[in-house]
């Protein structure tokens, strides 16, 4: 049994945090833990937003200074440069949402592109992401998912999407960088499975480069992941695979009770934890087979995933393991695996203020709907306030 304090190390959590670093941090989860807060802080903000107010420099300063890197790759650079120091590798996520012309997903490709040069030459980033939809419109992915016919057109766009799938995972394949795509909501979601595993065949024959990601608040996920773990035994290929909770619970719910087919999520959070650990320990269990980014700010799956590694006999800085958390948040868990020696890394939101605000609502919102997850950061962030006298 692994020694249950890890977690509790404020000391090394919070190493890279100056004291007046650690005061906003507790000021923003103080109000995050506030649903009302939370709720009238995203109406006044995107209220300022679209009328143009002079409210980026306030929200550059508190929130997104606190969960993101920066407004563009260069000024991520201090960030990347300070958590290396400390152990923890670097995720650049360029978030903005939202977006539906050709343009715009040509443009998102040449993004992706740039981080991949980028972190080609540095060993603090060994790994890019990106999102289905940040290269092709959701309805499209959605149209052929429902197993509906293309137009001509249609399929001409499809191909267009999956070219610059192959762009990335082409050039990152050359460069030795491994990609992460995100998984998004149920709908759509079969097309962009159907088209990462494709790209797992063509560029993981050796080693796993594309990686999918699993939602696993989707009671079908575990027995997904079983047949293509099948497919690719017998095709050949590595898999890839970031394992996560989940993002769009809400929405899901409530779409299939509007529209009256059964929900693809989980009836409650005990039954998600089942699967996320079952799906954890089937991987680490066919290690060979399948490598893993495991997302989680959840303390007792890091836990387990530290002691069946163990069990398994897998080195700590296995280059197939690595854990995942998000940038301005559980800072204990990504700081103290890292001071263990363990593969972490953290997702860097980056992107104009104005457009990653979305990505930031989302976080907000999600952090007040999860129980207890704020409540211990407060928790985490106190005690290291005390310790430093604060």
């Amino acid at each position: 049994m692994k020694d249950r304090t890890l977690f509790e190390n404020t000391e090394t959590a919070f190493v890279l945090k100056s004291d007046s670093e650690l005061e906003r941090a507790y000021f923003l989860f103080k109000m995050i833990s506030s649903q009302p807060l939370v709720k009238i802080g995203t109406a006044a903000t995107n209220f300022a937003l679209k009328a143009n107010l002079p409210v980026e420099g306030l929200i550059r300063s508190t929130v997104f200074d606190h969960f993101c890197g920066g407004v563009n790759e260069e000024d991520c650079l201090h960030v990347i440069d300070n958590l290396y120091a400390k152990g923890v590798s670097s995720v650049l996520d360029y978030s903005v949402e939202g977006k539906e012309t050709e343009e715009q997903f040509d443009n998102a490709v040449k993004k992706i592109l740039k981080i991949v040069q980028f972190c080609d030459e540095r060993d603090a980033m060994p790994i890019v992401v990106f999102k289905p939809t940040g290269f092709g419109r959701f309805k499209l992915y959605q149209k052929i998912t429902e197993g509906k016919q293309l137009t001509d057109a249609e399929k001409e766009e499809w191909n267009r999407i999956v070219e610059r799938f192959k762009s990335i995972c082409e050039f990152a394949k050359e460069k030795d960088v491994e990609v992460l795509i995100d998984a998004e909501e149920s709908w759509m979601q079969d097309a962009a499975d159907e088209l990462v595993e494709e790209m797992m065949r063509l560029y993981n024959k050796d080693k796993a480069i594309v990686y999918n990601t699993l939602q696993c608040y989707r009671w079908d996920r575990l027995d997904y992941l079983k047949s293509l773990h099948q497919r690719a035994n017998s095709e050949g290929f590595k898999i890839g695979m970031k394992i996560v909770r989940g993002a769009y619970m809400e929405k899901e719910r409530n779409r299939a009770e509007e529209l009256g087919y059964k929900s693809p999520i989980c009836e409650n959070k005990n039954a998600t934890d089942e699967i996320f650990d079952n799906t954890l320990t089937y991987i680490l269990n066919n290690l060979s087979d399948i490598s893993i980014f495991i997302g989680t700010h959840n303390e007792e799956s890091s836990y387990l995933a530290m002691e069946l590694m163990e069990t398994y006999s897998i080195d700590k800085n296995d280059n197939n393991v690595w854990f995942g958390q998000l940038y301005g948040m559980s800072d204990h868990i990504s700081f103290n695996l890292a001071s263990q020696g363990y593969n972490v890394a953290k997702y860097i939101p980056f992107g104009p203020v104005k457009d990653v605000m979305p990505y930031l609502i989302r976080r907000a919102e999600e952090n007040t709907s999860v129980a207890g997850q704020t409540n211990r950061e407060l928790e985490l962030l106190k005690t290291e306030r005390k310790r430093r006298k604060i």
